[in-house]
């Protein structure tokens, strides 16, 4: 089955909590509170959307972590890349794994499977940040609100 990772699963709910006020900065504590995502996992997460320039990273008592761009500007695949690597199916299709099966040289399936791939890449990068914060259960609330993750995971199935 192909489905994203736990963490880029709290990736979008960190993000769409974020979204709602996208100039303020939040520590790690206070997105975790706020989202119900385990706080060791927010503060992972939160270093990892740094280093993929998702988020931007404040020292100081107004410190913290902010979005990076607007949130109509931040990709749902901006997310992903940055949470779990490369969007593929498999390592020969990914471009950083240097690697393939060793099947490459008369693989018939690796050319349809490009295909999937970059089609699943490109519904991910048509889809933003702003979206789904739009649509996020609640979104009519305020960010200093608490939301329930457990609502976002039985949603997506």
């Amino acid at each position: 089955m192909i489905r994203i990772s736990r963490m880029a699963d709290y990736g979008v709910v960190a993000l769409s909590f974020m979204a709602r006020e996208p100039d303020a900065f939040f520590s790690a504590a206070h997105v975790a509170e706020r989202t119900g995502v385990p706080l060791p996992s927010a503060s992972k997460l939160l270093k990892m959307l740094v280093k993929g320039g998702v988020l931007v990273s404040r020292r100081g008592a107004a410190g913290g972590y902010g979005l990076a761009r607007a949130p109509d500007k931040i990709s749902v695949a901006d997310l992903v890349v940055a949470v779990d690597g490369p969007i593929a199916l498999a390592d020969c299709l990914d471009g950083a794994s240097g690697g393939g099966c060793g099947l490459e040289g008369f693989c018939a399936v690796r050319g349809p499977w490009q295909k999937v791939s970059d089609a699943i890449r490109v519904a991910l990068e048509e889809v933003s940040l702003s979206d789904i914060a739009d649509s996020f259960p609640g979104s009519k609330i305020a960010a200093g609100d608490t939301v329930d993750v457990s609502i976002i995971r039985n949603l997506s199935g």
